[in-house]
């Protein structure tokens, strides 16, 4: 009889669970479906003020912005903070969808629409599901996690191919060779898979690119 408690309870909180998700979704829903264009730049958390990448995203975001774009992010600090420090220089919607995680996530203070989620793949679905673009900067797992779905979708034909670029030459330069040596010239991928990714290292040659694709 104890045993039939604890399956019992298990049963009851998945079932509480599925709710939650649906909560989620519903919030997420409700809180972003009038946004309008949107980017989703995607990096570091671990990535401090004085460093080249932060300033540049911030440039990034605040032209994005200042061309009519909202600028989604992750809510944290590093580049998410640096985006949604340019975006709200810039006067425009600045979108953070936090994380609650143990360490590194404390939410900055320059989103002025804010989201706090428990799930990943509920926050990783308002990432894609809002943006026209996604940009990426320098990042770790995360932002490899984030890139990789949003590539995964586009070539699987499940969202519209929207721009994906990827910013800092350098840093992902490795990371593109490997692609092309382990992945296209094996087969693994198709050859024309790879040009669904951009590498591009000028804000103003980003935005450009992006406002080619999309109408604001």
């Amino acid at each position: 009889m104890e045993r039939q408690y604890v399956i019992d309870d298990f049963k009851l909180s998945e079932s509480w669970r599925m709710f939650r998700i649906m909560g989620e979704f519903v919030d997420g829903v409700e809180n972003l479906h009038n946004l309008g264009p949107a980017v989703t730049i995607f990096g570091s958390a671990r990535i401090l003020p004085s460093d080249p990448v932060y300033q540049k995203t911030e440039q990034i975001a605040e032209l994005f912005a200042k061309n009519g774009f909202a600028v989604i992010t992750g809510g944290g600090g590093g580049v998410m903070e640096a985006a949604n420090k340019g975006a709200a220089k810039a006067g425009g919607a600045s979108v953070g969808l936090s994380i609650r995680l143990p360490f590194e996530e404390v939410p900055n203070p320059y989103s002025n629409l804010k989201l706090e989620f428990r799930y990943f793949f509920i926050r990783k679905v308002m990432f894609i599901k809002y943006a026209a673009a996604y940009i990426a900067m320098p990042g770790g797992f995360g932002t490899m996690d984030e890139v990789f779905e949003v590539l995964t979708l586009i070539q699987t034909k499940r969202i519209k191919p929207f721009p994906v670029i990827l910013v800092g030459s350098e840093y992902w330069s490795g990371l593109l060779e490997w692609i092309n040596a382990r992945l296209r010239d094996s087969h693994l991928i198709s050859a024309n898979d790879i040009d669904i990714v951009q590498v591009i290292d000028d804000p103003e040659k980003i935005v450009a690119t992006v406002r080619r694709f999309v109408i604001v």
